[in-house]
């Protein structure tokens, strides 16, 4: 390992720590690409001074970091969901009125992004692992009718689009969009795994019980897989073609929900009331080790937000000035908006449960979240594909142009 990668990493561990509680905890970026992008991105927000700083009082032991740490300590890094967040912000904005504003305005209330670009829903697997593993569910229940909202009205243009996924137009303005296969997730056993070492630790598993663990980490090594070939290989520029890269993706982690369901409900049976008290102790305090990185963002809105924020209200004015619609249009309008508020009403009615105690209850209560989701983009998606097909090639231009004029 060069100098320069450890560098890189050296200052992306200083710069994305936003606590004295995470700065004590090894942490790392991901993939080296993503730690090299958030380097930069985090240094043109100011981060360098914060970074310094923390290193300067000790907090950040750069020395420690020798080469063959260096992997570990990213690898480490998308296990904790303040790192996810800062690296998606900082990806989701890359590409959006030429990376500089602070805040996008179809950014969730936990800080993260629901759409990088093109990608729906980065770094999936980790979200399902925090709330089904250590129920630490902030992640996963922050999505919903508002992602469905900015599949509509994408804040994105074609060229910003067209930078994740293909080489990056000259200029300014795109210098510091990601590739974006970065963010569809590392499905290796280091990375998405996992922690066996850790699980066996806490509980003391006897044979069975080991061979059951080690089905389960197999399993989800498998669900990450599925979710990572849902990456993109095409970009999608308009609206239904966004929403059918939502239904897909939502697809693919109901499969891999399905590929763990069995193996986690074997291995949790076989613990002992003892063992599986050890189990939600190693939860908790590794809930307590990153709570203190949500002391300074906004409360999560979640997913049983009965009120939506203004931005999100449907832009009926908005529509009618651009647009100009005749009365079938209207008419074809008037579904797409009846379709809008039953995905409201579905995302927003069955929320995240207060009785899953357990892993296997709680992962259930992923599966009925992710199908109600499907079940959303697909009516909003066919309400949808009727009213583009009565619209001419100049009124889905001035569509799709509605999400992207916005400001944070």
């Amino acid at each position: 390992m060069s100098k320069t990668c450890i560098g890189i990493a050296v200052v992306v561990l200083a710069t994305l720590l936003s606590s004295p509680a995470l700065a004590g905890v090894r942490l790392g970026i991901g993939p080296l690409g993503v730690a090299r992008f958030a380097v930069t991105r985090v240094l043109s927000l100011g981060g360098l001074h914060h970074g310094r700083a923390l290193a300067r009082h000790g907090q950040i032991r750069t020395a420690s970091l020798k080469s063959q740490n260096v992997r570990n300590a990213m690898e480490s890094g998308l296990r904790n969901p303040a790192v996810r967040r800062q690296i998606v912000a900082a990806a989701a904005l890359a590409g959006w009125h030429g990376g500089q504003t602070a805040k996008g305005w179809w950014r969730h209330g936990d800080g993260g992004y629901g759409w990088v670009g093109p990608l729906f829903w980065p770094f999936a697997i980790y979200d399902i692992y925090d709330y089904t593993i250590w129920e630490d569910g902030i992640g996963f229940w922050d999505y919903g009718y508002p992602d469905i909202y900015a599949a509509i009205f994408a804040p994105y243009g074609r060229d910003d689009l067209a930078a994740y996924t293909g080489p990056s137009p000259r200029g300014r303005r795109h210098r510091r969009v990601p590739p974006l296969q970065q963010f569809c997730g590392d499905d290796s056993p280091e990375i998405a795994g996992l922690p066996i070492n850790q699980i066996q630790q806490a509980i003391q598993p006897n044979e069975a019980q080991r061979a059951a663990l080690d089905d389960l980490a197999n399993a989800w090594i498998s669900a990450a897989q599925r979710i990572r070939a849902s990456c993109l290989t095409q970009t999608p520029f308009t609206a239904p073609g966004r929403l059918t890269v939502m239904h897909q993706r939502i697809g693919a982690m109901i499969e891999a929900v399905l590929a763990v369901r069995q193996p986690l409900g074997k291995f949790h049976d076989l613990l002992e009331d003892e063992q599986e008290a050890r189990l939600n102790a190693l939860a908790e305090d590794r809930r307590r080790t990153f709570a203190a990185s949500r002391a300074t963002e906004a409360p999560a809105q979640g997913c049983g937000a009965a009120q939506q924020p203004a931005v999100l209200q449907w832009p009926a004015d908005e529509i009618e000035a651009r647009l100009r619609p005749n009365d079938t249009q209207r008419a074809a309008l008037k579904v797409l908006q009846d379709a809008n508020a039953r995905a409201v009403d579905i995302l927003t009615a069955e929320c995240q449960p207060r009785d899953a105690i357990t892993p296997s209850a709680r992962l259930d209560a992923v599966d009925v979240r992710l199908v109600d989701m499907q079940q959303a983009v697909y009516l909003v998606s066919a309400a949808l594909e009727g009213f583009y097909a009565t619209l001419s090639d100049e009124q889905k231009a001035q569509f799709e142009a509605i999400g992207r004029k916005r400001t944070a």
